[in-house]
């Protein structure tokens, strides 16, 4: 399911808000907002811009990591996987 890269949290939508979360980040990256090897925001900067619980932007990323879209660096944070080239 494609998600827009400008879309908002929908409260009332059948997926739910962490899945709609990883699908505008998924789409972000697709769209180069965030480079291979670099930094997306913060968990904390997340919260603010969709104003969701940190439990919620947590399980968001937790999915991209297990697709393989981000990484996490402890104390440093989560980054954007480098593109495979398979």
């Amino acid at each position: 399911m494609e998600i827009d890269p400008e879309a908002r949290i929908d409260h009332g939508a059948p997926l739910p808000p962490y899945r709609q979360l990883a699908g505008i980040l998924a789409a972000r990256i697709e769209r180069g907002d965030w480079q291979p090897n670099r930094a997306i925001p913060s968990e904390s900067q997340l919260v603010q811009e969709y104003g969701l619980a940190r439990a919620t932007v947590r399980r968001a990323i937790a999915v991209l990591v297990d697709q393989g879209v981000l990484f996490v660096v402890p104390q440093r944070g989560t980054f954007v996987s480098p593109v495979s080239e398979t």
